[in-house]
This record gives C-alpha cells, structure tokens and sequence, in this order.
C-alpha cells in the first residue's frame, strides 16, 4: 500500500488539468508626466536651431515659371491631334457634356457621322494652351467643366441642331463657323439660312434684274426718239407729197 500510495503520489504530480486559470496582476504605471526642470529649459531655449535669414525675401524673388517643366510626350500628342482637328474644320461647336450611357454615346456619334459631324473628348488641360495660340481664344471662356467638341469640315449647323435637340445630356454652349464667333442663338440663326447654292442662284437673278432693268431704262430713250423721228418723217412725206404739183404740170403756161 505504501508503495502505491508513493506512485499514486508520483501520479498526481505527473497530471495536469486540460484548463488552467491563472489570474495576473496589472503592472503599476511608474512613467507619469513631470515638468522639465527651469534650467533645462533655458538650455534648450539657448541652443535650440535657428535658420539663417535668406538676403532676399522670398516675395521679391521672381516666381518660377510653369513653362519650364518637361511636358510629357502624350500631352503633345494629344495637343497636335487637337490643332489638325481646328485646322481642317470649318464648323467648331463647343458643348457641355453630361454623363450618358455607353449606347447613347454610340448612337449619338453615329448620327453625327452620318452628316460629316466628329465629336471629340478633349480634356480642359489640353486644348486650352492650345486655343490660346490660335484663332479660337475668344472660346476660352466656354472651357470650365466636362466638354466635348463638334468638328466637320463643312458647316451642317441645321443637321447638328437636329441631332443635338434629341440629345439632352449634351448642351451647346457657342461655336465657330468660318472663322465667326457665334452664340447658341446666332448658330440657330444661321442654321435658317439658306445653303450656300440657293443663296448665290438668288444673288445672281437680283443682279440680272438690276442690269435688265438698267438695259430696258437706257434703250427707252433712244426707242422713243427713234419711234418720234419715224413718225416726223411720215407725216412730212404726206404733207409734201399733197402740196407738190403733178409731174406733167408745168408753170410755164402762165
């Protein structure tokens, strides 16, 4: 019994509960804050880094120019995609572009390629320096948000009306047909404009009008002296030939 009783003893030692519980004590706090003593800080306050102050203020210097930057290289692709597509157009409308969906947008181009009508997304960053240098500055003021550009190289301002009333997400703010700066009003009014071969076939008959006219006013004159000199020299003929005697009529007998 002893001898089990030493290895049950031995046993229990041996064993140990699958869970134990152990409760720890929470460490005291013995960093508090505490003020720096007065000497240190008049000796930080003695040595502490003071810059040097510059000869020149920094608003005299002159400000550096944005100019000098090396611009990317797709920035001046884009820019000279943006100054062939001004130079080969004749109508330049600016218009104020909304968020639409994919399909629209195709749809939207589709029917303004049908008339000619390109439309171009152009960011503000990139076709303002370039509107800057050329003919089309004064459409500056117009490039403040998202905006597209309507390009063709023939002025189809009535069929880009057209296109554009059905399209309320796009709103035209002003454009540039031959050379001409023009309002949303004035592009209306000039879409109500004749074409450009109906308006010389009418400036032409007017002219041929006038010189007919003038033709008919100078030949009037000299028609009626003409009519008047025929008419003197009938009635001269009838009144001569009455007065004058017979041919075979002599004075001699008298």
């Amino acid at each position: 019994m002893a001898a089990l009783g030493g290895g049950g003893t031995r046993w229990r030692r041996a064993w140990l509960p699958s869970l134990q519980l152990l409760r720890r004590g929470s460490k005291a706090v013995t960093r508090h804050w505490k003020a720096m003593h007065f000497q240190r800080q008049k000796l930080m306050a003695v040595t502490e880094y003071l810059p040097p102050r510059p000869a020149v203020p920094p608003r005299c210097l002159p400000r550096p120019s944005t100019g000098a930057q090396q611009e990317d290289g797709q920035v001046r692709v884009l820019r000279r995609q943006v100054e062939e597509t001004l130079r080969g157009s004749r109508i330049v409308a600016v218009c104020q572009y909304n968020s639409m969906p994919d399909e629209d947008v195709a749809m939207f181009r589709h029917y303004l390629r049908k008339h000619n009508i390109h439309v171009k997304f152009v960011l503000n960053e990139i076709v303002r320096p370039v509107l800057a240098q050329s003919k089309y500055r004064n459409l500056l003021p117009l490039f403040v948000c998202q905006n597209i550009l309507l390009v063709s190289p023939e002025t189809r301002a009535r069929e880009m009306l057209r296109v554009l009333k059905g399209v309320p997400q796009v709103n035209l703010l002003g454009a540039c047909i031959d050379d001409t700066i023009l309002s949303r009003k004035g592009v209306e009014n000039f879409a109500q404009l004749p074409s450009l071969e109906v308006s010389q076939g009418q400036t032409v008959a007017a002219l041929s009008l006038l010189s007919s006219q003038t033709s008919s006013l100078l030949q009037r004159g000299p028609a009626h002296l003409t009519a008047l000199l025929d008419e003197h020299i009938r009635r001269l003929r009838d009144t001569g030939g009455a007065t004058e005697p017979p041919p075979g009529q002599s004075t001699g007998n008298l």
